[in-house]
């Protein structure tokens, strides 16, 4: 295997500040536009069970990412709920919503309206929001310190019209 070039950090995200006329804020298609080629390629080349492996696990990357720049420190879980609500809304990803918690059980389930991922998409036969499957294990098991497997179990993509998501710790 060849060195790594990008392992991520912080530093890769870069000085925002230098789009002096753009600033940060891009528009949801050319998000949508680098996701579906990303997914193209990687079914074509590995197959779709595949890609939304490598997906959910570039999301549990990312939210564990996430979890250390956004909310780090020791919180109460319903501080934790509130402060990643107000983060995630800010940042344009979704309106997170919890339905039941159970942390002794380890067993959640949350729905994400507006998801950046699917939210107007056409319907399909299939839920599609691999990436924030891992996204959401990533931020919870950084919260917990635990593992988590978080799996789509609504999708705006079934016609659900929201995204909704089992968290259970392994």
């Amino acid at each position: 295997m060849s060195e790594k070039l990008y392992k991520f950090s912080w530093d890769l995200i870069g000085d925002i500040g230098a789009r002096e006329s753009l600033g940060p804020l891009v528009r949801v298609e050319v998000y949508r536009l680098m996701q579906f080629c990303f997914r193209d390629i990687l079914e074509k080349h590995y197959g779709a069970e595949q890609a939304d492996n490598l997906f959910r696990e570039t999301g549990k990357l990312a939210g564990e990412h996430f979890y250390k720049q956004f909310l780090p420190g020791e919180m109460d879980f319903n501080t934790f709920v509130e402060k990643t609500q107000t983060i995630l809304r800010d940042l344009g990803v979704g309106i997170l919503r919890i339905e039941s918690a159970n942390l002794e059980e380890g067993k959640l389930v949350l729905t994400v309206g507006e998801d950046l991922d699917c939210s107007g998409l056409p319907e399909i036969d299939h839920e599609f929001c691999a990436y924030d499957e891992g996204f959401i294990a990533g931020i919870l098991g950084s919260y917990v310190k635990r593992e988590f497997l978080v799996r789509e179990i609504d999708c705006w993509c079934t016609g659900a019209r929201t995204c909704r998501f089992s968290a259970d710790i392994v």
